[in-house]
């Protein structure tokens, strides 16, 4: 489990100059950085001075895994600041090593000219309020992405929330990108026999490679949020999927698009030494 108070400690930015900040990693308890991590901070980092703005889009691309052993270093390129509309990209490093790049669009509020959304799919929330200290995740109809032999549809709905954190509109948004990143690969993964997460990093190769999340509604993300996600293809060492997050009275609140590696890991040459 990781704790939500790690998470946040995380989206606490020491600035370090003009545009650039220093952040430490939650504990998650993986030999790498997880990759929400470096999502959440990019949104949080470009609304340093865009007051009156929330984040719109965000699109990142995943260039090299982070070590949980080292602090990261971002840095924010202002694009354009208007009145409504502004842009960074956002740049997250360890030492010379570049580990994500992003585009992120902000946007101040705006009233409705025309207004629809989609309809929640017809999943029973869960009963109880969300507590304790951890990041709560509740995978629906009980599916195991880790066991290769549980075989499904290529679709995945998981109830989470972050207990305690506060009803801030920036945290709530970098929270909510955080909790995007990790399950499309193992949606990818359900319909075929033999496969699953348990074998990442292990006999597998695995990684997103770019991910995209657009925000249309405010959601407290201490509240219940359904990630409704669907891979729609897979082939060529890669996943595509897309997902939508609903709030807990059915609302959608944003979605997110994500390209992914998934191919058999290359053997070791003989004599090499375990990565």
């Amino acid at each position: 489990m990781v704790a939500v108070k790690s998470i946040l400690d995380s989206l606490q930015l020491e600035a370090v100059g003009e545009h650039r900040f220093r952040a430490r990693n939650a504990e998650t308890g993986h030999p790498v950085v997880f990759g929400g991590q470096l999502l959440a901070q990019s949104i949080v980092a470009a609304l340093v001075g865009n007051e009156g703005k929330t984040a719109k889009t965000l699109h990142t691309v995943f260039a090299r895994a982070a070590s949980p052993d080292s602090d990261v270093e971002i840095e924010v390129d202002p694009v354009h600041a208007g009145r409504a509309l502004a842009s960074s990209t956002v740049t997250v490093s360890q030492g010379e090593r570049i580990c994500t790049r992003s585009m992120v669009l902000m946007s101040a509020p705006e009233p409705d000219l025309i207004r629809h959304a989609e309809p929640a799919p017809v999943i029973a929330r869960p009963h109880d309020d969300p507590g304790g200290d951890d990041w709560v995740v509740r995978v629906v109809g009980g599916v195991d992405l880790s066991d290769p032999a549980q075989v499904g549809p290529p679709e995945l709905d998981v109830w989470t929330a972050f207990p305690g954190a506060p009803d801030d509109a920036a945290v709530s948004q970098a929270l909510l990108a955080f909790c995007t990143d990790g399950f499309l690969i193992g949606t990818a993964m359900r319909p075929h026999e033999g496969v699953g997460q348990a074998q990442a990093h292990v006999s597998l190769s695995t990684g997103v490679l770019s991910h995209t999340i657009t925000f249309h509604e405010p959601c407290p993300a201490a509240q219940w949020m359904l990630l409704a996600h669907r891979s729609v293809y897979a082939g060529h060492g890669r996943s595509y999927g897309r997902a939508d997050v609903f709030g807990a009275d059915g609302e959608l609140v944003a979605s997110f698009v994500q390209d992914s590696m998934i191919r058999a890991m290359a053997p070791r040459p003989p004599g090499s030494a375990a990565l």
